[in-house]
């Protein structure tokens, strides 16, 4: 496939990165000479530099030819622009990076894609989309839900007094008569274990639990983690992020908003009159324990500065907080939740990245790479007639040490697979497998 990425920022790169590794066709255009060279050293990809909505650029980069144009740079003008171009000049597909979120909730007056846009993603409300995740499965430091929560993938640290530290696979199985769940990695002193019958648990092991809607209160059990009654939440930082967050949030919760900026915080008040706004620096933790900081159950900060939102979650759980949540840039931070001691971080670039990553790999398979500190990956697959998978039971098809499935979805149902589940046509597939087998498990599926 043919694809021009206008933005070598983070998603652009991040993107570059894996569709490369895919021996895709990418071209990364950006007015940026040291984005470029970094994209020149690091990326199978050809680099243009120039504006991306410069006409002339676009024609250089080929982007008549072009399977699908991805327009991501900081500018929301620049990325609206850009695709509506490349789709006059010929690109299949477009889709361009958005701020705004009326032009995804107003297309009635404005519809974007009538103009040559045929997706629109907001980082922004995907992080928001991603910490409302998190709340609802708040025992987890990470989550992905496939198929609307039909399977869940779940990241859980193990503490000393849980009931399977120090049991084997084999011996956590025989805890339950109808096992809900499979563990599918352990992240220990930052190696990953793919799992056997004789792989022990350790106190301090984060584990990565794959289970459906109803094997939840089971996992939580046996792992020792308890589930948050949440009614109070505090969002510090009135970003897009978190006025988004705000408005979702205040249909079920107690939503207070802390907003530094005097004039911000008056605007987000009167636009959202559900949910009460602070008008002080999230930082100053006086003021955060006068506002009821120790009887708050979720603080999110997802302010413009990743170390005011580490650090504002650092003191929030030293004041009792059950649940902390933090916003960074830095998609490296993702791995050192276990180690700061901050419940989930998010990144909302990498949540705009996989987004676009799973509509190219629509109708193939997705691999979710949202899991950091591990060399694994997350993949689903649609399963067709002529996979060698179907009609074989698990234990017969003679898949990569590495690899292990996790879940199976079939009439809109998520199930749980043992070694002798047979996988049907019209299955969708989800697999855990460490990075060096992920493509061999994938030959599996064709």
């Amino acid at each position: 496939m043919k694809i021009v990425i206008a933005g070598a920022g983070a998603v652009g790169t991040h993107l570059a990165t894996w569709l490369a590794s895919e021996s895709h066709d990418i071209t990364i255009i950006d007015h940026n000479p040291d984005c470029l060279q970094s994209v020149d050293q690091n990326i199978d990809a050809i680099a243009i530099s120039g504006e991306v909505t410069d006409f002339s650029i676009l024609q250089k980069s080929q982007v008549a030819e072009a399977d699908l144009f991805i327009s991501v740079t900081s500018v929301e003008e620049a990325n609206i622009l850009s695709a509506i171009y490349a789709k006059r000049l010929g690109a299949k597909k477009t889709i361009a990076r958005i701020s705004q979120m009326q032009y995804l909730t107003d297309d009635d007056i404005l519809n974007i894609r009538e103009l040559g846009i045929d997706e629109l993603i907001s980082p922004e409300s995907l992080a928001a989309r991603e910490v409302r995740h998190l709340i609802n499965t708040n025992a987890a430091s990470e989550s992905i839900e496939f198929e609307n929560g039909k399977i869940n993938l779940l990241g859980l640290d193990i503490t000393e007094d849980a009931t399977i530290v120090g049991k084997n696979m084999a011996q956590i199985a025989e805890l339950s008569p109808v096992r809900d769940y499979v563990v599918v990695a352990i992240r220990r002193d930052q190696q990953t274990i793919i799992p056997k019958g004789d792989t022990v648990v350790h106190a301090n092991d984060h584990l990565f639990v794959i289970t459906h809607a109803n094997g939840m209160e089971q996992v939580l059990e046996v792992t020792g983690r308890r589930k948050i009654q949440i009614d109070d939440i505090m969002i510090i930082g009135g970003s897009r992020t978190g006025r988004h967050l705000a408005r979702k949030l205040s249909r079920n919760f107690h939503v207070k908003l802390v907003e530094q900026d005097p004039e911000m915080a008056e605007e987000i008040a009167s636009s959202h009159p559900e949910v009460l706004v602070l008008n002080f620096d999230g930082t100053d933790v006086e003021k955060l324990e006068e506002e009821g900081l120790k009887n708050t159950d979720v603080l999110v900060a997802v302010t413009g500065n990743s170390e005011t939102n580490v650090l504002t979650c650092l003191v929030a759980k030293d004041r009792g907080v059950k649940k902390t949540i933090a916003m960074v840039e830095n998609i490296e931070y993702l791995s050192l939740t276990q180690s700061i001691g901050i419940d989930s971080l998010i990144n909302k670039k990498l949540a705009a990245a996989n987004f676009i990553y799973r509509y190219i790999r629509r109708g193939d398979f997705v691999t979710l790479s949202t899991i950091h500190g591990i060399d694994s990956e997350v993949m689903e697959f649609n399963v067709t007639s002529k996979c060698d998978v179907t009609e074989k039971a698990i234990k017969d098809l003679n898949l990569p040490k590495g690899a292990i499935i996790g879940g199976v979805i079939r009439n809109n149902e998520g199930l749980i697979p043992n070694g002798n589940f047979i996988i049907q046509p019209l299955d969708k597939v989800v697999v855990f497998a460490k990075s060096e087998c992920a493509k061999k498990v994938s030959r599996y599926f064709r």
